[in-house]
């Protein structure tokens, strides 16, 4: 524990707490010392924690610090039973393990030491850190608020010079990538191949600007990864338990989405035609209020002689438009007249369109009964005809057999003639047939065997193709991950200081672990001792019986004889039971030596807890916090 010690105390040095140096040990620390470094770890742990370095002097003061330090600790993420009674009453192993834990939380730039000489790599490291840093934590200036890449920053703010050339908008193009070409499985058709090796051109050519290629090469790389992830969940979600392969999930989906277009045109085209309507009906408005006024207008006014002569050229047309439209020229007539006049010719418009719209839906009815009509008359035309064709074959077969009816016998010997014949062409045609067909068989046997075994071969190579892209998935899975745990611990080490001194530390561990190995084997050379003695111990308990019984028998043998042998066995019986007695004590002895031990060792631990000294402190506490507490009544009372 004292190398422990040594180091807790050498870490606590390192970060400025206030330890002399005649203190060696946390044995020797007191409560104010050990309150102070641990609310120092804690401020270098977390700056935003506010507690004081010192003990006050009220008890109850005191109480609520222990407990905020507990509180604190615990946050921090300490595990073990805490309270102000482990930093007021100390416990040396308690406070150790507390010290042990604050140590190894502390930030690992935190002790700085300068034993070991710098080189000038790390001075160099720790300057381009410096500088990286301030600027990371400078804040972000646009370009076109810099004149020529002028800047206020650093600490202290300077005016500082920085490039800015070379920045432009991050503007992607629409990029086009051979597709398919990695996928070995996949059959590119030669137009495609040869279009790609040809005719298409590089990324690089395919953007007007040079500096547009990284945005879009970005864009569609990212777009890809986007419809990828949402393909996966859209089959994850619903194309999985649809039971239906990707193929026809996918084409089931371009068809729901063809049929949403269509009717979504559909209804934007119904929707256009009723408003179509209404613009006509509007615009017809227009034109009988455009009439109307000019015509109340031109009764109004005299007119110069120019209007007269329009009137006299075009009143003709308007009388007979006017006639037309409503039948006779309209009259003076007020507003709200005319404004009946419209809401009757609206809603008669109205109600010839719904006419109209209904006699369309009647007729469309209709329509498609008589499609329906018309196709089943269809399928029945075409079974009527096949089975007109069916007995037309028949009777043309019929009368061809009654036309050969009256010459029978000649016309029997004809076909039993042209039956015979065309027997033996058809034996000549199979023995013919037989003589091409042997080789070709054999040559389709070898084509066949040599197909599997080419089949075979490149389904093993397809096989072993799979294979090894698992393996690289696996390789490049491996790899990506020890990568990332090689960035982990090359930002740990670069966290690390270069300038400890790790060689002391390095040797102290050495030095533990050397002392646990010789305490080990002075372990196992005591339980090998003892497993001797214990082998020894049952021979030889083992031997005094046997060596008993013998002696018994031949004892009691001869005891039936002579009184003297009587006497010897009756000693030996006393003898054996007496070793007996000596056996358990000896054992008993042993069991009150180890309880011995074991009471020594709790009251070595108990001295290390400090009891009475901590229950001279507790009363001693008591005691103040009596007189505190009759203080406070008295002032109460005066107060009162």
């Amino acid at each position: 524990m004292e190398e422990v010690d040594h180091i807790i105390i050498h870490s606590l040095k390192s970060i400025d707490c206030d330890i002399d140096d005649d203190i060696v040990c946390l044995k020797q620390f007191n409560t104010e010392l050990i309150v102070s470094t641990i609310v120092s770890c804690i401020k270098f742990i977390n700056n935003e924690i506010d507690l004081p370095n010192t003990l006050p002097p009220g008890m109850s003061a005191r109480f609520r610090m222990g407990a905020s330090l507990a509180n604190c600790i615990q946050d921090i993420g300490y595990r073990g039973d805490l309270g102000y009674q482990t930093f007021l009453y100390s416990n040396e192993s308690e406070i150790r393990k507390i010290f042990m834990f604050l140590v190894e939380k502390l930030p690992k730039d935190s002790s700085q030491t300068a034993e070991e000489p710098l080189g000038s790599s790390v001075l160099l490291q720790r300057a381009i850190s410096a500088v990286i840093s301030r600027q990371m934590q400078s804040p972000w200036t646009p370009p076109y608020l810099k004149n020529k890449g002028v800047t206020w920053r650093g600490k202290p703010p300077t005016w500082q010079r920085e490039g800015a050339c070379n920045m432009h908008n991050f503007h992607g193009v629409h990029l086009t990538s051979p597709e398919g070409v990695a996928d070995l499985n996949k059959k590119i058709p030669k137009e495609l191949r040869a279009y790609y090796n040809q005719s298409l051109p590089f990324v690089t050519k395919q953007t007007l600007r040079h500096f547009d290629t990284a945005p879009s090469v970005i864009e569609q790389n990212s777009s890809e990864v986007v419809a990828h992830q949402e393909w996966e969940t859209e089959w994850n979600q619903s194309g999985l338990a649809s039971r239906l392969s990707q193929q026809e999930f996918r084409a089931k989906k371009k068809q729901k989405i063809q049929r949403m277009i269509s009717d979504r045109l559909r209804q934007d085209a119904q929707r256009r035609e009723g408003a179509r309507e209404t613009d006509m009906l509007r615009d017809l408005q227009q034109v009988i209020s455009s009439i109307s006024n000019r015509a109340k207008s031109g009764a109004k006014t005299k007119g110069s002689r120019f209007a007269h002569t329009e009137k006299l050229m075009f009143g003709k047309d308007e009388e007979k438009t006017m006639a037309q439209i409503g039948g006779e020229v309209p009259t003076k007539d007020t507003e709200e007249e005319q404004k009946q006049k419209r809401e009757e010719e609206i809603e008669s418009l109205r109600g010839e369109l719904g006419e109209l719209a209904s006699r369309l839906e009647q007729l469309d009815t209709e329509n498609r009964k008589f499609a329906a009509s018309h196709q089943q008359m269809q399928d029945t035309i075409s079974t009527e005809t096949r089975t007109m064709d069916d007995k037309e074959q028949a009777y043309r077969v019929k009368k061809r057999t009654l036309d050969l009816l009256p010459d029978a016998e000649n016309n029997i010997a004809k076909l039993q003639e042209l039956v015979d014949n065309s027997g033996k062409k058809l034996i000549l045609l199979a023995s013919k047939w037989e003589q091409h067909r042997a080789p070709l068989i054999d040559q389709y046997r070898e084509l066949r065997d040599l197909n599997s075994k080419k089949e075979s071969e490149a389904q093993k190579k397809l096989e072993e193709i799979k294979a090894f892209r698992a393996r690289m998935k696996e390789f490049a899975d491996d790899t990506r991950h020890k990568e990332e745990l090689h960035k982990q611990l090359q930002s740990e080490y670069e966290r690390m200081t270069k300038d400890v001194n790790r060689s002391a530390y390095t040797r102290k561990i050495m030095e533990i672990v050397g002392n646990i190995k010789k305490q080990k084997q002075e372990i196992d050379k005591v339980l090998v001792d003892t497993r001797e003695i214990q082998k020894e111990i049952n021979s030889l308990s083992g031997k005094i019986d046997r060596t008993f019984i013998v002696t018994d028998e031949l004892i009691f043998k001869d005891a039936k004889k002579d009184e003297a042998v009587k006497k010897a066995y009756r000693f030996l019986a006393a003898l054996h039971e007496n070793c007996d007695h000596l056996i358990k004590t000896v054992e008993e002895t042993g069991v009150i030596m180890r309880e011995i031990r074991d009471l020594e060792d709790q009251i070595e631990n108990e001295s290390k807890n400090k009891v009475l000294a901590n229950l001279e402190k507790i009363t001693e506490d008591f005691q103040q916090m009596k007189k505190e507490n009759s203080t406070m009544i008295a002032r109460i009372k005066q107060q009162s």
